[in-house]
């Protein structure tokens, strides 16, 4: 039998939304997240509906801070003649979306669905503001998994956790080296 460690990539996507692009590097929990992502342990886009948002409003701290992102290109055909699309919609905005900010938001989950990726936003589930994408997310998560930047980086934490744990096993009972960024992650 052969057992090999575990790599350092947890092989897990994120898209960010619009309100987690941390143009000033002031949100601690994004700083965390871009780190991981810049030393090769997640995957970070973000969906080609928050990198226009982020562009617009003439904000260049922002545009740039978006510039530095690998985004989807958005279907602009994709609306409500896709079933996943629609029913996205419907737990977002029940009566249907009203104007281009609430079209955006469910672009922006059908987006991060589309691609198999879980969706970071600060976006609703609040007692301020209890809807929103996280306010929805237990309506979507046959679709999407929906985080806050909090709860992914619990997540992610973890995660490292479970594979750093699983390598310290296998160099116990193989005598297998342990890779250099174990625990440094």
């Amino acid at each position: 039998m052969s057992i090999e460690m575990q790599r350092r990539m947890l092989y897990m996507m994120f898209h960010i939304d619009t309100n987690l692009i941390n143009a000033r590097g002031k949100l601690d929990t994004m700083n965390q997240i871009e780190k991981w992502a810049n030393d090769e342990v997640i995957l970070i886009n973000m969906s080609g509906t928050s990198y226009d948002e982020a562009r617009a409003g003439g904000n260049p701290a922002r545009e740039r801070k978006a510039n530095t992102h690998i985004f989807t290109l958005p279907d602009q055909d994709v609306g409500r003649h896709d079933p996943m699309y629609r029913r996205i919609e419907d737990a977002l905005f029940p009566g249907g979306d009203k104007d281009d900010n609430q079209r955006n938001d469910v672009r922006v989950v059908f987006e991060a669905a589309k691609y198999g990726a879980t969706l970071i936003t600060r976006d609703g589930g609040s007692k301020s503001q209890p809807g929103g994408m996280l306010g929805h997310r237990d309506q979507l998560k046959d679709f999407v998994r929906i985080l806050s930047d909090v709860e992914a980086v619990d997540l992610i934490r973890r995660t490292i956790q479970e594979r750093d744990d699983f390598n310290r096993r296998v160099e116990r009972e193989f005598g297998l080296p342990l890779p250099q960024w174990t625990g440094q992650d």
